[in-house]
């Protein structure tokens, strides 16, 4: 078996990468959007345009250039903010609102983007990072990111409504069932933590407004296995090594 797994493992030592991941690594898209730059026929390598997807490179002598400009490896850069109320989640804006760029903008040299979104009004946890393959993975559905939100409503929440929400609710898109979902201890009815792992759209305001309420405030207060934990809303950090290397293990 020892002598098998080492046959297995040789191709993977080649040193050679996917163009879409080298592409991605240099921060300047995801790889889902790499793949779409190597079909319209944008990239080079070694100034051969290449349009195969499952093209590979070596990082350490190849040269890749899109549209003629020479790609290079960025260093990755993992970036926790907390996002405050009224800032969009986007790279750039046409109506010129604020958007979590603007908070971050100090961070690194290199072009980071947010990972997921948060509504204009959802305040809380948003990873930014360069890393593309990462993103990916972490926005990818079958990954079941867990998230845990603080949610304020407009009145109380019966008790009904809560075995209703811990059963599971059949929404327009299909049934949706968190992981947990409890009230605040020491708070008000109003008050409810919830954690879920859906990335579906608008996803916990549309669980309480399904039953009749209004989410005054809405905080995500744990994404994955960080949490807000010395870090103010508006502000932002870096990454440590062993939270990234955690992160890295909840993904498949």
């Amino acid at each position: 078996p020892t002598t098998r797994s080492r046959k297995t493992a040789e191709p993977k030592d080649d040193g050679l990468i996917r163009l879409n991941r080298y592409i991605a690594n240099s921060g300047i898209c995801s790889r889902r959007k790499a793949d779409e730059l190597i079909e319209a026929g944008v990239v080079s390598v070694n100034n051969i345009p290449i349009t195969e997807l499952g093209h590979k490179v070596d990082p350490s002598k190849d040269e890749v250039r899109y549209n003629g400009e020479l790609l290079k490896r960025e260093k990755k850069v993992y970036v926790l903010l907390n996002k405050p109320k009224d800032y969009i989640t986007t790279t750039e804006d046409p109506q010129e609102r604020k958007t979590v760029m603007q908070l971050v903008e100090k961070a690194s040299r290199e072009r980071i983007y947010p990972v997921g979104r948060l509504d204009r009004n959802t305040t809380g946890l948003i990873l930014m990072t360069n890393d593309g393959d990462l993103a990916d993975k972490l926005s990818h559905p079958k990954n079941g990111i867990t998230k845990i939100y603080h949610v304020e409503l407009n009145k109380s929440l019966s008790q009904g409504d809560f075995n209703k929400i811990q059963f599971g609710l059949e929404l327009e898109d299909g049934l949706i069932k968190p992981d947990n979902v409890s009230y605040v201890a020491g708070a008000s009815k109003k008050e409810i933590g919830i954690q879920i792992h859906s990335g579906k759209n608008r996803i916990v305001r549309r669980i309480f407004e399904h039953l009749g309420y209004d989410v005054v405030k809405l905080d995500r207060v744990v994404y994955g296995n960080l949490t807000k934990k010395d870090l103010p809303r508006g502000r932002w950090r870096f990454l440590e090594e062993h939270e990234l290397i955690q992160i890295k293990h909840l993904i498949k």
